[in-house]
């Protein structure tokens, strides 16, 4: 990923966060010597550094991945920057965002442990009612494991970008904050929202 020093997440800790909050990622990789994708979920084990998920069995890009470096990527929050939000109009629209790559080496998972804790830990991250992974039948649960294919990745560099229009005057910055608070979806508020937090 291309980084200007003005945009470089420096902070470990930022990057995690990052990734905690938008953790259904990108998983890029070769196959047949061609660039595949999947979208998933992962969980960061940071005790580990190692990203955990699951793909489906009959998703293909796993087959030539046990051991082969994978890029992940995480999309943060990300809009539109109009140019008429600044005090000039000799300039052009640009795009503010979040996002963070990690890098790491792919490796399939067969302990049935260690996929039961993966699976359970998916769900209590994500499940907002009394739903819970030990009400179901453990033979349905075996059968299902059937369809997928457990795997961690483990951490070899990560990479964060915040670009937030740090390139521009403070006054500027100011601007393009408040036209952003004034549109009411959640992208735009959020990147105003890490806006502010680096003018303060």
């Amino acid at each position: 990923m291309y980084i200007p020093k003005y945009f470089k997440i420096t902070d470990d800790e930022q990057i995690r966060y990052i990734i905690e909050k938008n953790s259904f990622a990108i998983m890029f990789s070769a196959h047949a010597s061609k660039p595949v994708a999947t979208h998933l979920p992962l969980l960061l084990d940071e005790e580990n550094n190692c990203l955990r998920g699951h793909i489906a069995r009959g998703n293909p890009q796993w087959r030539e991945l046990d051991g082969q470096e994978v890029l992940v990527v995480f999309q943060g929050p990300h809009c539109y920057i109009s140019p008429s939000w600044y005090e000039t109009q000799d300039t052009v629209p640009t795009w503010n965002y979040i996002a963070v790559h990690v890098y790491g080496t792919f490796t399939i998972i067969e302990d049935n442990e260690r996929i039961q804790s993966g699976l359970a830990a998916l769900v209590e991250k994500y499940e907002t009612s009394d739903y819970n992974l030990h009400d179901v039948p453990a033979d349905y649960i075996e059968d299902l494991k059937k369809g997928i294919v457990n795997f961690e990745i483990s951490i070899t560099s990560m990479e964060g970008k915040a670009k937030l229009s740090q390139n521009h005057s403070s006054e500027r910055r100011q601007r393009v904050i408040a036209a952003l608070e004034q549109i009411p979806r959640e992208n735009e508020q959020n990147i105003a929202a890490h806006m502010k937090k680096l003018q303060n």
